[in-house]
C-alpha cells in the first residue's frame, strides 16, 4: 500500500493564509527600505505601515484596503499614541480585514486574535491553566496557558478582538485594567511573576458591528479607553465591482476558470462569474442609490 504524501506545508496549502504570509515579500521589502522613525515596539514606521495598507503603485505595493486612506491614518496615529482602536460599522465593511492588515504592519503578526461571542470567557482572553500540571505542581509558569492578551502584553504585540460587543458586559470589562494600567494580574502566581507589565508595542484593535443582533452595550468606562473609527461601505459601484473581480479571479482558477474576471473585456466585467452573479450585478447597476446603501447593511 502506497503511503500518502505529506501535506503541503507551504502558505498556498492553507485556505486563507494570514496577511503576514500572503504579503511576506512586501513586508520584507518595506522593512528593508524603512528609514523613518518607528514608534516603540513597532515593526514599521507610520509611513511604511500606511503604504502597506493603502498600497503604493510606484513601489509595487498592492492596495489591500479599499476605503478612505484618512481612516487608516487616524487608526495608525491612535495606536502610535497608545490608545486602543475600535473599528465600528455595518457587517461586511472589511473591519476585520483592516484590523488584520494594521496588526501585521505594526507587530508583524495578526495571529493574536480573540473571537468574541456569547460563549467567550475571561480565560480565553487572558490566560488559563493546564489542569494536569496544575494538580501535579500547583500554579507555575509551566502550568500557565497564556491567551492572546497575555501573549500580546508580554511580547509587545497588537491583539485583535473581533466582535467585542458580542461578549457579555462583564467579559468586556475585563479589558479595563489592561487598557488603562497596562498590567495583567495573575494572583495565582507568587512574587513578580504574578504581575505582567505590557511591553512597548502592545495595544488592542477591536471590531464591533453597529447593526446586528446579539450585541451588548459597552460600558462608558470601556468606551473611554478606545478611539472609535467608523468603517463605511464602499460608496462607488465601479470600485466595488473591481474589488470583486480582483478577489474572484484567483479564487476561480482552481476550479477551471482560464483567467478570472477580465474587466472591460469583450464579454464585459466578471464574465467568468456564474450567471446568477452576473444577473445580480446587472440588477445592482439598475438599483437606485438608496437601495445600494441598504444592500450593504
Amino acid at each position: 500500500m502506497t503511503a500518502a504524501p505529506p501535506p503541503d506545508a507551504s502558505p498556498h496549502a492553507a485556505q486563507r493564509p494570514p496577511a503576514e504570509l500572503r504579503y511576506a515579500e512586501e513586508l520584507a521589502r518595506l522593512r528593508a527600505a524603512d528609514r523613518d522613525p518607528r514608534p516603540p515596539g513597532w515593526a514599521l514606521s507610520l509611513t511604511a505601515a500606511r503604504r502597506f495598507v493603502v498600497g503604493d503603485r510606484k513601489a509595487g505595493l498592492e492596495r489591500k484596503f479599499v476605503g478612505d486612506p484618512s481612516l487608516v491614518d487616524r487608526a495608525l496615529v491612535t495606536l502610535a499614541t497608545g490608545r486602543g482602536l475600535l473599528l465600528t460599522g455595518d457587517p461586511g465593511t472589511a473591519k476585520s480585514l483592516l484590523s488584520e492588515l494594521i496588526a501585521v504592519a505594526v507587530s508583524g503578526t495578526s495571529m493574536l486574535t480573540i473571537q468574541g461571542g456569547a460563549a467567550t470567557t475571561e480565560d480565553q482572553i487572558k490566560y488559563g491553566w493546564n489542569y494536569a500540571l496544575l494538580i501535579a505542581e500547583g500554579p507555575s509558569d509551566r502550568s500557565l496557558v497564556p491567551a492572546p492578551m497575555l501573549r500580546g502584553m508580554s511580547e509587545g504585540k497588537v491583539v485583535r478582538f473581533e466582535e467585542l460587543t458580542r461578549c457579555a458586559p462583564e467579559v468586556q470589562d475585563s479589558l479595563l485594567s489592561l487598557l488603562s494600567d497596562r498590567v495583567l494580574s495573575i494572583p495565582e502566581l507568587p512574587g513578580p511573576a504574578g504581575m505582567v507589565l505590557a511591553r512597548e508595542g502592545f495595544n488592542v484593535i477591536a471590531t464591533a458591528n453597529t447593526r446586528d443582533r446579539g450585541v451588548n452595550e459597552m460600558s462608558a468606562a470601556l468606551k473611554r479607553r478606545f478611539n472609535f473609527e467608523t468603517v463605511f461601505p464602499i460608496a462607488d459601484l465601479d470600485t466595488e465591482l473591481a474589488l470583486v473581480e480582483t478577489r474572484v479571479g484567483p479564487a476561480a482558477r482552481p476550479v477551471g476558470s482560464a483567467g478570472g474576471c477580465a474587466a472591460g473585456g469583450a464579454r464585459g466585467p466578471c464574465h467568468h462569474l456564474p450567471r446568477a452573479a452576473q444577473r445580480s450585478d446587472r440588477e445592482r447597476r439598475r438599483a437606485r442609490p438608496h437601495e445600494l446603501g441598504d444592500e450593504h447593511g
